[in-house]
């Protein structure tokens, strides 16, 4: 997508015109300063050879702002500007030894573009849109050598349309995710007040986590965060290995703690890591405690990033040795008290499963932590041990 410079700041009317030569070299009258153009001037030629094209376009122009200087006054100050500018652009001179997608091009290019009078704002708008424009080029998931940073900023600022051309799973949209309903099958009584805003805050889900599309998955990480088995392997192996360079930035995680990154070749926006208690025999206070504050950490993080929908796996049942009967009480009893406290800045949460076992355990529980009032024709419950995928 290319910004006209003339359109956001400039407001040039015709026949005057702030105007370049094509990068070939050719003479063009009404070609206007567009992104691609400086696109081209940072990766083949110094910005200021741009603007000193621009600039003597100026000349043939001098006879209207002198005719008629009240009409054209607006051209006198953009001639300023485009003087500053060119005067800006020589002292950082950017050649083509800097590529589009060096750390310093863009610093230095936002630098010239505020001089020529454009705004906080639309500096920002053609920095997304020039990143946007080359990430067919720049950016490649699959290749530890991309730079995981630059990866990150494009795809939490491309659109939706724009991201699934990068996904490296299938996905699939929360809108096909329903939300839980009770089987009306339990006979003990709820531990919470009914509250059908909170539950229709809840899915129960049985698939592959990593195809959600939804803003945060939860990895029931190591304290490493540089992959492992399970959920762990699964996630890491979908997200590429861009996923793993970033967490090797964090200095690990203690169990019951949670870290944010990106999710790069994932559905989801974010990866939300955790790190469960290993379970040696019997559950202690310990183990409860940590386990409890997987999920209430991991619910914290989403919400100090604006993140409204997360999908939780079973945290420490598997090699970690917790019992999953234990653990799905303390996943549901945490999520409520939360949600409790914190309903409006969340919107849905997916309990994930793999196991029947796990669904079976989850359907059983749900009605105790989010009750529902029973109607005269119960639907059937959506994960009845059938993969929605």
């Amino acid at each position: 997508m290319a910004f006209h410079v003339s359109k956001l700041t400039l407001r040039f009317p015709k026949p005057i015109s702030f105007s370049l030569r094509p990068v070939s070299g050719t003479k063009h009258p009404q070609i206007n300063l567009t992104l691609t153009d400086l696109a081209c001037a940072v990766s083949r030629r110094s910005l200021h050879s741009v603007v000193r094209q621009a600039s003597e376009n100026r000349s043939a122009n001098s006879r209207l702002l002198k005719s008629k200087p009240s009409k054209y006054s607006w051209a006198v100050s953009t001639a300023t500007r485009l003087e500053n500018f060119s005067a800006a652009s020589k002292s950082f001179s950017l050649q083509s030894a800097s590529p589009p997608n060096s750390k310093s091009w863009f610093r230095s290019y936002k630098i010239a573009l505020s001089v020529l009078g454009l705004s906080t704002g639309a500096i920002a708008a053609l920095h997304t849109s020039a990143l946007l424009a080359m990430s067919a080029e720049t950016v490649n998931l699959d290749s530890d050598r991309t730079d995981w940073q630059e990866a990150k900023s494009l795809l939490l600022s491309a659109s939706l349309e724009k991201r699934r051309e990068f996904y490296r799973v299938d996905h699939l949209p929360l809108e096909k995710v329903p939300v839980w309903t009770s089987t009306g099958t339990s006979t003990d009584q709820p531990r919470h007040e009914i509250s059908d805003a909170l539950s229709q805050k809840i899915s129960l889900f049985r698939g592959d986590i990593t195809k959600l599309e939804i803003d945060a998955i939860v990895n029931a990480a190591n304290k490493t965060l540089l992959g492992g088995g399970g959920v762990d392997g699964a996630i890491h192996r979908g997200a590429g290995p861009l996923l793993r360079k970033e967490c090797a930035t964090l200095g690990g995680c203690e169990t019951g703690e949670a870290k944010i990154t990106g999710a790069y070749g994932l559905p989801a926006k974010h990866v939300i890591h955790t790190v469960g208690p290993i379970v040696f025999g019997g559950v202690s206070d310990k183990e409860k405690d940590a386990l409890r504050d997987c999920y209430l950490n991991s619910l914290k993080t989403a919400v100090q990033n604006e993140l409204r929908t997360v999908a939780f796996p079973c945290i420490s049942t598997g090699v970690y040795g917790y019992p999953p009967e234990e653990a799905v009480e303390v996943a549901l009893a945490t999520v409520r008290k939360y949600l409790d406290e914190h309903h409006e800045q969340l919107d849905r949460i997916i309990f994930c499963v793999f196991l029947k076992s796990d669904a079976d355990l989850y359907q059983r529980n749900l009605p105790l932590y989010f009750p529902q009032a029973q109607s005269a024709d119960q639907s059937e419950s959506p994960t009845d041990g059938q993969d929605p995928l």
